[in-house]
């Protein structure tokens, strides 16, 4: 259902930049050649309609979860607006291909398509609560695992389910049949089998025929958080979901494609090393680079390498922390900006690291985790990224056991579900990150 919403989403978006572009058409040559204007116009903004999805994207605005009426709203926006209205007007006058003058044309285009925008939100988020029904969702069990779904349920509204019940005992599944009927049940979760398997499954069985969508805990909260919840699973489900051999073509594919990007950035970057070095140097005492162990792939040390962000004075090289006062000026900016990374492309060139996946820790760390979190070693059995799953989920996550909880849940699920669509989809949640600088 969300991936359906998220399309329905698209295909206005999509009607709203070619309606624009008819509109501007319309307006600016009411005198001329209609259809000699459109085909002069349309392949020359093919490119900025490219740019406006991309940026709509990029700035989370099918986040289904973010109501059009709020202020969280009209920030992106404005920030979409902003970038993508400088990149257009950057394509079209460095562009020598096109024969036409677009000053008045783009900025028109611009502000209807805006317009247009706003209005199909508006009106998609009134078409969503009105005409498209939540799917009524039922809970077999009450302990933390039904509670802590019921919580991500409000935590996203926009996925579209309401916990219409919830059974606490293996007698109230016996009328399970019989409340899918009068509450319009069209999904079940099982997060508990009361230790009477038969009874919930007889129950279940009595359902079939009646289009219900089965889920057990691990399933559901996986496709709604993007998680794997730690709590819920055993060595089956690793054995089932983290078989490398099944990624085998994927990982080929991936080895290639991060050596060429390693090797144009650096080559592209270049230049800029001499600069940042130079500024680091008259910021604050100490070496240009930072260089730390880390643990790779497979337990693999190797020696991570970014661009000194931090005094070396006073510094216990513990953890960073948040507003943490190591931070020299100019490397608040660096890791706002992601500049601080750069250097990395040497240990992707290595092979150590890739551009995407869990991010390394120190062997240190990962042995103090270990003990406290179960499977926490099975992030290592792919290497490490830059940026990855977790990182671009919108919260920081620092090296204590419950960040690291959460954090690992994030990996899991980039382990069992890694393919070149979600690497692309966690590039351009990372370009969004570097854009809105909420790096730390």
């Amino acid at each position: 259902m969300n991936k359906l919403k998220k399309f329905i989403l698209l295909l206005g978006d999509l009607c709203g930049l070619w309606l624009a572009l008819f509109l501007v058409i319309i307006i600016r040559y009411p005198q001329n050649s209609w259809a000699s204007n459109w085909s002069q116009h349309w392949p020359n903004f093919l490119a900025i309609f490219l740019i406006w999805i991309l940026l709509i994207y990029i700035n989370d605005l099918y986040n289904l979860n973010i109501k059009t009426i709020s202020r969280k709203f009209f920030n992106l926006i404005i920030n979409t607006a902003f970038v993508a209205s400088t990149l257009s007007i950057i394509y079209f006058y460095l562009n020598p291909a096109t024969s036409i003058s677009p000053k008045t044309n783009l900025l028109l285009f611009i502000v209807i398509f805006l317009t247009i925008f706003f209005l199909w939100r508006w009106f998609y988020q009134i078409m969503v609560h009105s005409f498209i029904r939540r799917d009524n969702l039922a809970i077999i069990g009450f302990n933390a695992k039904s509670e802590k779904l019921v919580a991500e349920l409000q935590n996203n509204p926009g996925a579209g389910y309401l916990a219409a019940l919830i059974f606490k005992n293996p007698d109230e599944v016996l009328t399970l049949p019989g409340q899918i009927r009068s509450k319009h049940i069209s999904t079940i979760v099982i997060c508990d089998d009361f230790s009477q398997g038969d009874v919930v499954r007889e129950a279940l069985f009595a359902c079939l025929p009646l289009n219900v969508t089965f889920f057990n805990y691990p399933e559901f909260y996986e496709m709604l958080t993007g998680k794997v919840p730690i709590e819920a699973i055993g060595p089956d489900w690793f054995l089932k979901n983290l078989q490398t051999r099944s990624k085998n073509y994927f990982n080929l594919l991936k080895q290639l494609l991060d050596f060429i990007l390693a090797l144009v950035v650096f080559i592209v970057s270049l230049p800029l090393w001499p600069l940042i070095a130079i500024l680091i140097k008259l910021s604050s005492r100490g070496p240009v680079f930072f260089v730390q162990e880390r643990l790779g792939k497979d337990e693999q040390v190797f020696n991570i390498i970014k661009f000194r962000t931090m005094r070396v004075e006073n510094n216990h090289q513990g953890p960073t922390e948040e507003g943490d006062n190591r931070i020299t000026g100019l490397g608040l900016f660096l890791r706002k900006t992601r500049l601080d990374e750069i250097p990395q492309v040497i240990n992707i060139l290595k092979g150590e690291m890739s551009f995407i996946g869990p991010r390394p820790e120190r062997p240190e760390i990962v042995a103090e985790l270990e003990k406290e979190i179960p499977f926490y070693k099975t992030r290592l059995l792919i290497k490490p990224g830059i940026t990855g799953w977790d990182q671009v989920s919108g919260s920081y996550h620092s090296a204590s056991v419950p960040d690291s909880m959460e954090k690992l849940q994030h990996d899991l699920f980039y382990l069992s579900n890694r393919s070149l669509y979600l690497d692309i989809t966690i590039a351009l949640k990372t370009i969004a990150t570097v854009v809105s600088r909420e790096g730390r």
